[in-house]
């Protein structure tokens, strides 16, 4: 058998493969820094539960400040590449700024704040546009495939990210690591500068800025197979980063477990991301994509209690306990997101795809940095191990969105939508 024929069809297609490519290192650097900046917080800085809330917040405010009226401006560019491939050069540069801070001995909580806040200015720009991108490389009978190589890549990247900067961490020192982020950026960039492929041709609707604007929210929250998808995520995000937001913290000064050993716990953890990968399509399509969603909505997050459980354990149970929940919930969120994925692509209309993605951003990122607020606050009022119980148990609340909903009844791709 021809080495050719084991590589999918996708990978075949030089745009595809040069998309993905950079895709893969940048998510890979992306792993690099979700790990070692908390770290920076935590052992540089040592900030406290309210600071570790703030520090996430202030990456994720930009998607909700920013994501509905960007989408709507996106809708109306027709070189939507270019401004990815610039967001990527200036993330490289703004994550540069902390090392650099570092070594001069001026780095502070408030510049790690900052960061943080540029750097998800620039993503949002870089988010909305991906889906365009993504559209013009892959062909719609592939888009399930496409997002399970891309999803793959992200598991994989959930393996190797914590592993490579627990151990930069260690190495080099928390600062240094975040280089490696910077250096996944300009790959991306020079990635993204290599593919041809034309851009779909730009038909966005008229009118005001604030019927633009509500164009994105009236199609996700008006429609009956994008609305209960996109708010039983959002429930589940908001939960989760307030999880999410002291896990670091909770980690490193209650369980005692060193940079090094918990990203090589974290990245071996993640190879249930790898396994979700392989196995999230052929799930999706043996009990259709609404259920494997609705598995997801579950699998994701459930696992988490593992973490607050493992308080007061023995050392090597604690590590055990930290290894299944990331196992486990790799599993579920490659099958949640891999299907969810798959079916809001094929159901947006291509003449508001930047504004719908700006839209969904809205809701299920900008929900985000609530849930990270929310959860430095509870941390510090009611304790960090009673607020990671609270997270996952209200994380699995997004599953009362589906009741009573066409998701669990979905068995293919849905149409696209046809807009009145």
């Amino acid at each position: 058998m021809s080495i050719s024929r084991l590589v999918p069809p996708l990978l075949r297609s030089p745009d595809f493969f040069r998309f993905w490519l950079g895709q893969t290192i940048s998510v890979v650097g992306d792993q690099i820094t979700a790990v070692a900046l908390p770290l920076v917080a935590v052992l540089l800085l040592r900030a406290d539960p309210a600071g570790m809330g703030l520090l996430t917040a202030a990456g994720l405010l930009p998607h909700l400040f920013f994501s509905l009226p960007a989408g709507v401006w996106l809708d109306r560019v027709h070189r939507r590449r270019r401004l990815m491939i610039a967001a990527d050069i200036g993330r490289t540069v703004v994550s540069a700024t902390v090392p650099i801070a570092w070594l001069l001995g001026v780095l502070s909580l408030e510049q790690l704040f900052a960061v943080a806040f540029i750097n998800g200015t620039l993503a949002v720009v870089f988010d909305i546009s991906w889906a365009t991108i993504f559209v013009a490389v892959a062909p719609r009978e592939r888009y399930v495939e496409g997002s399970s190589l891309l999803n793959g890549s992200r598991s994989l990247a959930f393996v190797a990210g914590p592993t490579l900067a627990g151990a930069l961490v260690q190495i080099l020192g928390a600062a240094m690591a975040i280089l490696a982020d910077a250096a996944s950026f300009l790959a991306s960039a020079l990635s993204l500068a290599a593919v041809h492929a034309p851009e779909a041709p730009i038909e966005a609707e008229v009118g005001s800025l604030r019927e633009r604007v509500l164009v994105g929210l009236r199609f996700i929250l008006g429609d009956p197979i994008m609305r209960p998808s996109f708010l039983g995520a959002a429930t589940l995000n908001l939960f989760n980063f307030g999880f999410q937001a002291l896990f670091i913290l909770y980690a490193t000064s209650y369980l005692h477990v060193i940079p090094g050993v918990l990203g090589l716990v974290l990245g071996m953890g993640a190879v249930g991301g790898v396994v979700g990968a392989f196995v999230a399509a052929p799930i999706g399509r043996r009990i259709g994509l609404g259920r494997a969603y609705v598995l997801g909505l579950f699998l994701f997050p459930a696992p988490l209690v593992l973490v607050p459980l493992a308080g007061g354990a023995p050392y090597e149970l604690a590590l055990a306990a930290l290894f299944a929940s990331e196992f486990l919930a790799g599993i579920g969120v490659m099958v949640l997101d891999v299907n969810v994925g798959s079916l809001i692509m094929a159901r947006t209309p291509d003449r508001i795809r930047a504004s719908s993605s700006g839209a969904s951003r809205f809701i299920n990122y900008g929900i985000r940095p609530i849930g990270a607020l929310l959860g430095g606050a509870l941390g510090g009022t009611i304790g960090v191990r009673e607020t990671l119980f609270v997270a996952t148990i209200g994380a699995l609340l997004g599953l009362l969105w589906v009741v009573g909903s066409p998701l669990p009844g979905l068995r293919d791709l849905p149409e696209t939508a046809v807009l009145s």
